[in-house]
């Protein structure tokens, strides 16, 4: 029987509702939307609680795959994790990962990208946030791994979550049930809930013991290094995308993935490059290497200090422009100085994903044997 193969491509977006060049993928047979499993996107929203560029982009990826596979777009985005991460600040660019799975000739001894996806149940609103979003998260973790066959915490290199926010409609239906929610701050919620979810990460990977609800959002000390998560108003659950290596996938795919310790830790980048086989030696990615990257994908946060080793910084001060969106806009440009690439997945609010100031990156690029696998 062949093995599982996963299937990665990357694709610009001229505005948030242009599948076009997905389609032009299906249309060239480099992948069928049938083997879809998840579509990472990054879009030129404001990445906050009223960036209605992530939903718009959920609805057209929607219908797009619905009308492909000749489903109703609600049974699409059902069981295809469609994860919008607004903001590209600075000079990164928008653009999508589409994730499939295939057939490959062999396994490869030396392991290979696999991919899972799990959901988590709707959320209530008093649970985002809270011990239940972070419960349900682990819970999904391990799912997705198992979806994956990938057995050992160590083998998982990124794990990329969307869930849900606050919103004030949301927040007024728990109080007509007599409910209390975990902030009536919907910005804030956006923080909690990524908090929340970022915790759940941790403890389906082993990387935290068992947390209490106090320090969802306050204790900057528990962190996952491998979680990555985004908040959004189209949605009500927990989506999950795990991404590791396994010896029983085939393809040329790899992934390997480091923790900035700030925002300006650019030997992490290269360390990550390093360890996924490309260069990483202090120049910037020579074209074959860039060839050879897929994908890179990491997380930002303003360091609650206010400062970057020892020196002020203002993003926390800006009354125009919000925190995450600076940055974005910051880590964005370091690692595009690396790889020579502005087409990255950076994230913005990385509460509890990486240290305080900090976050997780992954690189996925193909290796240089090419690997032995077909479509």
């Amino acid at each position: 029987m062949p093995a599982r193969r996963a299937l990665l491509h990357r694709v610009p977006m001229r505005h948030p509702g242009d599948t076009s060049a997905i389609e032009a993928l299906f249309e060239a047979g480099a992948i069928h939307p049938r083997q879809v499993v998840a579509v990472l996107g990054k879009t030129e929203g404001n990445g906050c609680v009223n960036d209605f560029t992530r939903a718009y982009a959920v609805q057209a990826l929607s219908l797009m795959l619905g009308r492909h596979l000749g489903e109703a777009p609600e049974s699409v985005a059902a069981r295809v994790a469609l994860v919008m991460s607004g903001g590209t600040e600075g000079g990164l660019s928008p653009h999508f990962l589409v994730f499939g799975i295939g057939e490959g000739a062999a396994p490869q001894p030396a392991g290979a990208l696999a991919i899972g996806t799990a959901f988590t149940p709707d959320f209530a609103p008093e649970e985002i946030g809270r011990l239940p979003q972070m419960q349900a998260t682990a819970a999904a973790v391990r799912a997705a791994m198992a979806a994956a066959g990938i057995a050992e915490a160590d083998a998982v290199h990124y794990v990329q979550v969307k869930c849900p926010l606050l919103t004030s409609e949301r927040i007024a239906a728990a109080r007509a049930r007599g409910r209390s929610v975990a902030t009536e701050d919907t910005y804030h919620s956006m923080g909690l809930s990524r908090g929340a979810s970022a915790l759940g990460v941790a403890l389906a990977l082993g990387e935290v013991a068992a947390v209490p609800e106090a320090a969802i959002g306050a204790d900057w000390s528990l962190f996952s290094g491998r979680a990555s998560t985004s908040a959004g108003v189209e949605l009500l659950r927990n989506e999950v995308i795990v991404l590791g290596t396994s010896p029983a996938w085939a393809g040329d795919l790899t992934i390997a993935h480091a923790v900035m310790r700030d925002a300006i830790d650019l030997p992490a980048v290269q360390a990550a490059l390093r360890a996924a086989g490309l260069p990483g030696d202090g120049g910037q990615l020579d074209a074959a290497a860039r060839e050879r990257l897929v994908a890179v994908l990491a997380k930002a946060e303003p360091a609650s200090t206010g400062l970057i080793r020892g020196q002020r910084h203002i993003m926390w001060d800006d009354s125009d422009i919000n925190a995450t969106r600076h940055a974005r806009a910051l880590v964005g440009g370091v690692i595009a100085s690396a790889v020579g690439r502005t087409d990255l997945f950076v994230s913005g609010g990385a509460e509890h994903q990486g240290p305080d100031g900090g976050g997780p990156v992954a690189v996925i690029a193909r290796r240089g044997d090419g690997g032995a696998a077909r479509p």
